[in-house]
């Protein structure tokens, strides 16, 4: 039987690890000698194509191309169309892309893979968490867990450092950001808070990069580059590369073409820094924000580690030297940091899963397994009418378990009915922590029959949230001392059973490249 292997399932890049037979994690390099595999799905007819191969061909046929897909995880409506007129889910472009390194894995080990620890983003709701495990599933891969990328960046910062105290990661990647601040004891790794923006990366910075360089153009007498696909991938590609030099170099040199027109067009760090310092801004306010949810400040804070490859941009260093007064941790690849810590949790539960639990495993400095206590990213609720109310329109949303609370977790509140001889009762399950229903997003819902009570009989909504940050639910009616129902979130976000079965299906028939 093959090791678990960790992956970085990233919106730009991924990347696959193991901890090798010395006890040491390390990254598993692809087909194509590359320690990072470009997270782009290329369409020939009915083909798909993954990896570097598919983002040089995405420049020359974008609409054959899917980028970006982590963005649309947990959308039911998101939809790519190949030209041959096959649709997929964004649950089906991921497995993709999870099935090329679980190929390239075994090519590169000699053995087959059948168990992955998946990492995402911190701040992902319950939607895309369970598509995440739906891809997984879909690649032909049993997800032991999913792991929050913070998290993980933090367990290979331990285990190679031996590094105790309070932990503060920033983890800037290619489409998503998260802050995670953990205290770390030892082998104990305990998450005190989190938070981020699912939609706040590389891509974002690349987006307001990609108009500077088109205004530019435009004023050098070229056209929007913008308004067609084709253009606008171009210089997509153009701005990265622009953005990757900005990070050694202060100026870099564009050469930018279109209906006749060439131009080199030059911009500067401190353009670059200028035009994007609101994302940047961003990032600072959902750091601090973590800080003071830890129930910290910035001079508690014993590390400071930068993950995710937007964090080579020097300003964010410079931001955290400001806000800390020292500078980041940078001995570990930002790049490859996330997939490390997923190996090491895929050791941790090959470990548990051993027959001889006395001969407990260890790493290769000597470091016992770690044992990680999560948090809740976002807080767990359910709709009701408020107390008192006149009019069942009057309704709040009430927190059952609030965020960063430790997980696995298990909480309840008592309800009441609001009719004489009720028989229906609606379980409306949401996210987000904010009282007012239009600030929080609802996942799920069940009704349940009732007996027909006076009004005011009580009823107790209990809440369970795993270590893979799922959700489950059940109604006890306390009169009648039973329970009346369990149901886990069925988020109409997320693929039935049915439709991962067909999907895993159509996924054997694929050849891959």
């Amino acid at each position: 039987m093959g090791h678990t292997i960790g992956i970085d399932l990233g919106t730009t890049y991924s990347a696959a690890a193991r901890v090798n037979e010395l006890g040491k994690p390390e990254i598993v390099v692809n087909r194509d000698g590359e320690r990072l595999t470009p997270s782009v799905v290329f369409f020939s007819g009915e083909t798909p194509l993954v990896g570097t191969m598919a983002k040089r061909s995405a420049a020359a046929s974008p609409l054959d191309a899917v980028q970006f897909v982590k963005r649309s995880m947990g959308d039911p409506t998101w939809r790519f169309e190949t030209s041959a007129g096959t649709s997929y889910r964004p649950e089906e472009i991921s497995a993709i892309i999870l099935r090329r390194i679980k190929e390239d894995v075994e090519l590169a080990l000699g053995e087959e893979v059948t168990d992955a620890v998946i990492t995402v983003p911190a701040y992902f709701d319950d939607a895309p968490r369970r598509a995440t495990m739906d891809a997984g599933r879909i690649a032909g891969l049993t997800v032991r867990r999913v792991l929050n990328e913070p998290t993980a960046a933090a367990l290979a910062y331990g285990v190679e450092t031996n590094t105790n105290g309070t932990v503060l990661v920033y983890d800037l990647g290619g489409g998503t950001f998260d802050v995670t601040v953990l205290a770390v004891d030892g082998h104990e790794f305990d998450v005190l808070a989190t938070h981020g923006d699912r939609n706040l990366g590389g891509f974002d910075f690349d987006n307001l990069l990609m108009q500077l360089l088109d205004e530019r153009f435009q004023a050098a007498g070229g056209p929007s580059l913008l308004d067609n696909a084709e253009a606008e991938a171009d210089l997509r590609e153009k701005a990265e590369i622009a953005k990757r030099s900005l990070t050694t170099v202060e100026q870099t040199r564009v050469v930018l073409a279109a209906d006749g027109v060439s131009k080199v067009i030059p911009v500067t760090r401190a353009e670059f820094e200028d035009v994007t310092s609101s994302l940047l801004s961003r990032t600072r306010d959902i750091a601090e924000m973590v800080v003071a949810d830890a129930g910290l400040d910035w001079s508690k804070i014993d590390h400071v580690l930068l993950a995710g490859g937007s964090t080579r941009m020097p300003m964010v260093a410079r931001m955290i030297e400001q806000v800390w007064r020292r500078e980041p941790v940078r001995g570990i690849n930002p790049d490859e940091v996330v997939a490390l810590g997923a190996a090491v949790q895929a050791h941790l539960i090959d470990a548990q899963s051993a027959a001889d639990d006395a001969r407990r495993p260890v790493l290769a400095t000597g470091m016992t397994l770690p044992r990680i206590r999560d948090v809740t990213s976002q807080g767990l609720g359910v709709i009701a009418v408020r107390r008192g109310a006149t009019s069942e329109d009057d309704i709040e949303n009430v927190v059952i378990i609030p965020a960063n609370t430790k997980i696995p977790a298990r909480r309840a509140q008592t309800f009441e009915t609001i009719q004489d001889n009720q028989t229906k009762l609606k379980v409306e399950v949401t996210q987000g922590d904010d009282h007012d229903p239009a600030y929080v997003r609802r996942i799920g819902e069940q009704t349940f029959d009732i007996p027909p009570y006076p009004a005011g009989a009580p009823f107790e909504v209990v809440y369970a949230y795993d270590e893979d940050q799922t959700v489950s639910i059940e109604v006890i009616d306390k009169t009648a001392g039973r329970s009346i129902g369990t149901f886990d979130v069925d988020n109409v976000a997320t693929m039935g059973e049915a439709e991962v079965a067909a999907a895993s299906d159509r996924m054997r028939r694929l050849d891959i490249g």
